[in-house]
C-alpha cells in the first residue's frame, strides 16, 4: 500500500486500467529520481565536499578541521537509507527475499556499473548502469550466430558473458576513468603561453 493506493491490484485511471506492473514501474521511476536528485544535492554541498576531501586526502581533510570520523558514518548511513528502501521495494515487488536473489553476479555488476561510468560522477554513473544492462541484450544477437559459427560447442550465455566482459576490458583500456569520469578538482587551468 502506498497512500492508500494497493500497488499489488492495480489501479483504474481517466478510464484506463494501469497493470500492478506498470504502477511498481512508475513508483520505482519516481524513486530514482529523488534518489539522483539527493545525490546530486548532498555532492554540492558541504557535506559532499567533505566526502571528497576525505576520498582525496583524509589527513589533510582533517588537518583543515573535517571530523572525518563523522563524514565517514554519515557516508555510510546515507548507503544504509539508500539500500534499506531500495531493499524494502525489491522485497514487496517480489513478494519475497531469499538468498538466491542477490548472486555474486549481480554485485560484480553494480561494481562494474560505477566503474565503467566513473566514480563520483552522478551521470557517469547513470551511463554505466544503462550500457551494462543494455549490452547483455544487444550482445544476445551476435552470441547467435558465433555460437552457429562454431556449431554449437559454446553456450549462448556463456559467450554473451565473455562478449560483456571483453568490451568492459576495451572501454577501461581505452578510458581508464571511466566514460563519463568526474571533473578534476583542484588542478589549476593550464596558462596559455604567449610568443
Amino acid at each position: 500500500h502506498f497512500f492508500g493506493l494497493d500497488l499489488g491490484k492495480g489501479a483504474e485511471l481517466f478510464g484506463y486500467k494501469l497493470p500492478s506492473v506498470t504502477l511498481y514501474y512508475y513508483l520505482f521511476l519516481v524513486l530514482v529520481v529523488f534518489s539522483v536528485i539527493i545525490c546530486y544535492r548532498l555532492e554540492n554541498s558541504r557535506i559532499g565536499r567533505a566526502w571528497m576531501a576525505i576520498r582525496e586526502d583524509e589527513i589533510a581533510a582533517k588537518a583543515m578541521g573535517i571530523n572525518t570520523r563523522n563524514m565517514k558514518l554519515l557516508a555510510f548511513g546515507m548507503g544504509a537509507t539508500f539500500g534499506g528502501v531500495a531493499g524494502t521495494m525489491f522485497a514487496s515487488f517480489q513478494g519475497f527475499v531469499s538468498p538466491e536473489s542477490f548472486s555474486l553476479q549481480e554485485s560484480v555488476m553494480i561494481v562494474a556499473m560505477v566503474v565503467l561510468g566513473g566514480i563520483g560522477h552522478i551521470p557517469g554513473v547513470i551511463l554505466g548502469a544503462l550500457l551494462l544492462s543494455a549490452l547483455p541484450e544487444v550482445l544476445r544477437y551476435v552470441a547467435g550466430p558465433l555460437q552457429e559459427m562454431t556449431g554449437g560447442r559454446l553456450d549462448a550465455s556463456i559467450l554473451r558473458q565473455l562478449l560483456v566482459a571483453l568490451a568492459m576490458i576495451g572501454i577501461m583500456l581505452v578510458r581508464p576513468r571511466g566514460l563519463w569520469p568526474s571533473p578534476e578538482h583542484g588542478k589549476a587551468a593550464p596558462t596559455p603561453v604567449n610568443p
